[in-house]
């Protein structure tokens, strides 16, 4: 018999055993300390509890429901440890595999729903190939319009981190979420003093 424990990672609750979350809990307290003089560290910490939560998620079913120190183990190993970012530890060579792409729009890069933005970060391209391949479906026929208005529908926006890492194909760790949420502060402040 195992002592649980009911916790919250990024808005979901979730069942623990008493290890597992004595384990996350020093990882969560690692993380703070290594984001401590960050800028944006909150920011950074809230999206890699929320990839956490994702992961967790997926590793629940109908006849699992409690996160196992097991679980927690290999969620950590996908995310890397907070010491291999600063170069204070070794860093593993698992995280430098390429992940699955996965379809997304792109709400950073649109002009209006951002299919356009998405298809052309999934393949790598630069996003004006791909309006000008439906700027000609467009003149050929209504194809082009039908065919945008569907994958508007289809395609989910991509609006954590950890799905713009997706889009890109990009890992998911926590060395890319830093990443990714420094970029985003330097976007906003170039458009702040545009």
């Amino acid at each position: 018999m195992k002592i649980t424990v009911n916790t919250n990672l990024a808005g979901y609750a979730f069942h623990m055993d008493e290890d597992a979350y004595q384990h996350l809990r020093h990882y969560l307290v690692r993380l703070e300390k290594e984001f401590s003089g960050e800028e944006g560290s909150q920011e950074i910490i809230a999206d890699i509890e929320a990839r956490m939560a994702e992961l967790f998620k997926l590793r629940l079913n109908k006849y699992k429901q409690v996160i196992s120190l097991e679980d927690i183990e290999e969620v950590l190993t996908v995310l890397g440890s907070p010491e291999a970012i600063s170069g204070n530890g070794a860093e593993d060579k698992a995280f430098h595999r390429t992940a699955p792409r996965r379809f997304y729009r792109d709400p950073d890069g649109r002009i209006f729903g951002g299919v356009c933005a998405g298809l052309a970060a999934y393949f790598s391209i630069n996003p004006l190939w791909i309006r000008i391949l439906f700027v000609i479906l467009v003149l050929a026929g209504s194809f082009g319009i039908w065919l945008y208005l569907i994958l508007w529908l289809v395609l989910p926006e991509a609006l954590t981190t950890a799905q713009k890492l997706e889009m890109r194909g990009a890992p998911v760790t926590i060395t890319n979420i830093k990443q990714a949420v420094k970029d985003e502060f330097v976007a906003v402040k170039k458009k702040i003093n545009l």
